[in-house]
């Protein structure tokens, strides 16, 4: 019998203790021992479930246990979280994980205790939800130079996209409807603005790669200044926009990586991920393009992984798995706004439109024009192609100079 620990009975640990106890049999077949939870840790009580004398307050008593062989931590947040899974792969114990911040910030460091001590530290959860995607990187896809990964990584900014593509509802509105439906958190922040779309990318860039890249490292925009003229001249180019996680590994070894809004083609297969759903595309040498999509969160979907990578543990308990990356130099990172691409610009003159494209064109020659409808007057949309960020800056400051005022840019994908 193998006894494990879970750290947290939120909506993921309670789905974790869901799962493992309405899936025993098929689980001890497919791990080829039984698995039984001796310990959970958290602050609160709960008297009504069938398994409440399980509950402990004390990490303590989970660490100083022989016979807990793998803690599953469902707490999220870096603290204690960081501080556990140290502790725990120290005292001879593998460390399960669905954190993605605890993984983003730290899993260079923790992949090498777990080496150290012949330990898993496991965290297919942390990305994709119920998505497999860790396992296909790092094993299916093995035998492939991978030189590109691109994805839609959080549902809540992807359902507030689909209503303000669909049905042409304000982003205040959207949001506030996500809050309402349970797709987005009181304070969703860290979705709007990027940042959990933002830790998910570092990890597969991690892995990916063998470096680790830290969110601090990464160019983050969020979808707050999206607006309904901007998705208009989306469909008007020919596509939609979506919050976009990507990262590119370049000829010199150095990588290109940003979260951000994008105008992605109607023919890219991430254009119809909608709502809560997520994709993520890897780019590899020898398979081309390979998709993965499904729910990025929710409690079973999540919890689903949690338990697979609980079942990898058990089936090498001496025999590890090899998942692992080091720390990256310096400059690995290159910075985004030397990187050229692709770019959608709209701005608004004094005069009329088709003034305030005249002076764009003066500023970015080759620059083409999007025209959507009912158009406000002195508005234009307009394309450059494989400009930087810098450069743009510098055109927008002499476009101010002339009279013409940025609204917005938002960088065109070529997925």
């Amino acid at each position: 019998m193998a006894e494990i620990a879970v750290l947290g009975h939120g909506v993921v640990g309670s789905g974790v203790l869901e799962v493992l106890l309405s899936h025993r049999d098929s689980i001890t077949r497919r791990a080829k021992e039984e698995i039984d939870v001796k310990y959970i840790l958290d602050l609160r009580e709960f008297p009504e479930l069938s398994y409440a004398g399980l509950f402990t307050k004390d990490f303590e008593c989970i660490r100083s246990d022989p016979d807990v062989k793998i803690v599953v931590e469902c707490m999220g947040g870096l603290e204690p979280a960081y501080t556990y899974a140290k502790a725990c792969l120290t005292s001879g114990k593998s460390f399960v994980t669905s954190n993605k911040e605890l993984v983003a910030a730290k899993g260079a460091e923790l992949l090498a205790l777990a080496q150290k001590n012949n330990l898993n530290f496991l965290f297919e959860a942390s990305v994709g939800g119920g998505i497999p995607i860790i396992r296909p990187i790092s094993q299916c896809l093995a035998a492939n130079e991978v030189s590109e990964i691109a994805g839609i990584l959080n549902g809540t900014t992807n359902f507030i996209l689909t209503k303000m593509i669909r049905e042409h509802m304000a982003f205040a509105d959207a949001l506030s409807l996500a809050q309402q439906l349970g797709y987005a958190e009181r304070d969703p922040s860290a979705d709007v603005e990027g940042a959990d779309a933002c830790r998910k990318i570092c990890i597969l860039a991690s892995l990916a790669f063998g470096s680790h890249v830290y969110p601090e490292q990464v160019h983050t925009e969020g979808i707050t200044k999206i607006t309904l003229e901007d998705v208009a001249y989306a469909d008007a180019w020919g596509g939609v926009i979506k919050l976009i996680g990507e990262v590119k590994m370049g000829e010199n070894g150095k990588i290109s990586i940003q979260v951000a809004p994008m105008f992605i083609s109607r023919e890219s297969p991430l254009c119809n991920v909608d709502d809560v759903f997520n994709g993520i595309m890897v780019r590899g040498d020898a398979t081309g393009d390979v998709m993965f999509y499904g729910k990025g969160a929710g409690k079973l979907p999540t919890a689903s992984a949690v338990v697979a990578d609980v079942i990898d543990c058990v089936k090498h308990f001496k025999a590890r798995k090899y998942l692992f990356w080091e720390d990256a130099k310096p400059d690995y990172v290159e910075p985004i706004g030397a990187v050229p691409g692709d770019c959608f610009v709209r701005v608004r003159g004094e005069g009329s439109s088709d003034e305030a494209f005249a002076a764009a064109e003066t500023v970015f020659p080759g620059a083409v024009r999007i025209i959507r409808r009912e158009e406000e007057p002195g508005e234009a949309g307009f394309s450059v192609t494989e400009v930087t960020a810098d450069k743009l800056d510098e055109g927008f400051a002499r476009l101010s100079s002339m009279g013409v005022r940025v609204l917005g840019r938002i960088i065109i994908s070529d997925y």
